[in-house]
């Protein structure tokens, strides 16, 4: 048998760096040859990158133990519809909605004996409601000026006007004529959670590899360890994500293409976030621009008189972009240093200090206190504020949400609850939470698997509940 030895290093015959006496890692042996200026520190070129904290601003966390979320919502409390004026001569009026919209045909709350204010075409008459029959759309009323509608000024097939009760007249020694009570009136809405994933996966040979740049995350690890690195962007990315989903998401349309969950558990149904809930239930407004702020100071007290038609929250929280803050402060500087009344920063435990820190300014216009933030989530380049460069009309600006909490009637529990206005619902148990589960898997530490390699998973299982979006403002 031959033997043959293998290659070895040897002296050069004159002094010199050659391929013979030198173990070269790099093509022009620099790593070696001369020492590098390294920087050990990576340059944090972008800040905190993370946007999330908004939510824990705004609203709660409570847990959840269904499929679905179920709240109702009351009614309003007075009995106002749109109309149609069937025939003014016969002084019939057929109900077509109540004053938010909502079909109230044949449910309507209109009685016998009702007093009623009734406005169209410029005119408004008092009336008194003498036919009402149980589950009817029309209705008949006796003007008190006139013999009939017509003489009041209305004409038939004017279905834009508007009847409101304002209370009822008898006779004496007579019998109530109503026929039925009035019960209250509420809408149920729902929503469903969504099931997020993502992980981090790096070799075990990775694991033990130690690099020349300290790195840091944004949960605070640093080291030289580029899986530290790694692992820690990933889990601030999916936090992030937990949030940025239920701003942005929406739930499945029936065009869609997506397959909706079957009784074995495929396919994926959306869940109704924050935009979607106020695009739907809520406002919008394309005001406050920063062009012109008397302009802009009616466009924003617009925005209050719609509030006033919707249940005037006194309180409400402001997070804006940059462009319509600046604005907002401009409108304000015209009104003279915030003088629109001071504020009195109720939602911040009446401290001024507390709001200034947590990024808030506060200002009073009318009745209402609105606390102002810049919200990074609109301003950031690499999240919404990139898209609304292109988005034009479909750009957020911003969003108006009332402070505080609201009475809903919770269908599980069968009572009034208080909630907040807005608030996170994650699924658990007594046995399993999925607010925000991590788990390590592979051979890297404590070995779950014969895989090489360190699998980090992430996974949370949320919704949002958007209680009261009459009273919510997309700026857009």
């Amino acid at each position: 048998m031959a033997i043959t030895r293998g290659a070895q290093t040897r002296g050069a015959a004159v002094q010199a760096i050659t391929s013979e006496n030198y173990l070269d890692i790099q093509d022009n042996g620099w790593a070696q040859q001369y020492l590098p200026d390294l920087m050990e520190k990576e340059a944090e070129v972008f800040g905190k990158r993370t946007i999330s904290g908004f939510l824990s601003q705004v609203g709660a966390e409570e847990a959840m133990s269904a499929d679905q979320v179920i709240w109702s919502e009351q009614g309003r409390l007075h009995l106002s519809y749109i109309c149609d004026m069937l025939d003014v001569t016969a002084s019939t009026i057929n109900i077509l909605t109540d004053i938010d919209g909502v079909a109230q045909t044949t449910t309507h709350g209109i009685r016998v004996g009702d007093m009623v204010l009734i406005s169209g075409g410029g005119q408004t008459v008092t009336a008194r409601v003498s036919v009402a029959a149980a589950a009817s759309q029309t209705i008949t009323v006796q003007p008190y000026s006139v013999a009939h509608m017509t003489n009041a000024g209305f004409v038939n097939g004017d279905n834009a006007c508007t009847i409101m009760v304002f209370g009822s007249e008898y006779a004496k020694g007579t019998a109530y004529l109503g026929g039925r009570s009035n019960e209250p009136q509420f809408t149920t809405f729902t929503n469903k959670p969504i099931i997020m994933k993502d992980m981090y996966e790096v070799s075990g040979s990775d694991v033990a590899q130690v690099g020349w740049i300290e790195v840091s995350g944004e949960d605070g690890q640093d080291g030289y360890y580029w899986y530290l690195k790694a692992e820690g962007d990933t889990r601030a990315r999916f936090t992030d994500y937990c949030e940025m989903a239920l701003i942005e998401a929406e739930t499945v349309a029936a065009a869609s293409a997506i397959a909706l969950p079957t009784d074995g558990g495929a396919g994926t149904a959306g869940t109704e976030g924050l935009f979607s809930a106020i695009e739907t239930r809520g406002h919008q407004s394309s005001g406050i621009t920063g062009v012109n702020c008397a302009t802009d100071l009616a466009e924003f007290d617009a925005i209050l008189a719609e509030f006033d038609r919707n249940g005037a929250i006194e309180e409400n929280m402001m997070f804006v972009n940059r462009a319509t803050a600046l604005a907002i402060d401009d409108m304000l500087a015209c009104m003279n240093s915030y003088g629109a009344g001071g504020t009195s920063y109720g939602v911040f435990n009446n401290s001024e200090d507390m709001a200034l820190n947590l990024g808030f300014s506060g200002f009073r216009r009318g009745s209402y206190d609105f606390y102002k933030s810049d919200w990074k989530y609109l301003n950031d380049l690499a999240t919404r504020g990139g898209v609304n460069l292109t988005a034009t009309a479909e750009g957020i600006r911003g969003v108006m949400i009332p402070a505080g909490v609201t009475s809903v009637y919770d269908q599980a529990l069968g009572k009034n609850l208080k909630r907040p206005f807005l608030h996170v619902r994650y699924r658990a148990s007594q046995l399993e939470s999925r607010k925000m589960k991590t788990w390590i898997t592979g051979s890297v530490g404590a070995v779950t698997s014969d895989l090489d390699a360190m699998t980090v998973n992430f996974l949370t299982e949320r919704c949002m509940v958007t209680q009261g979006a009459n009273n919510f403002m997309l700026l857009n």
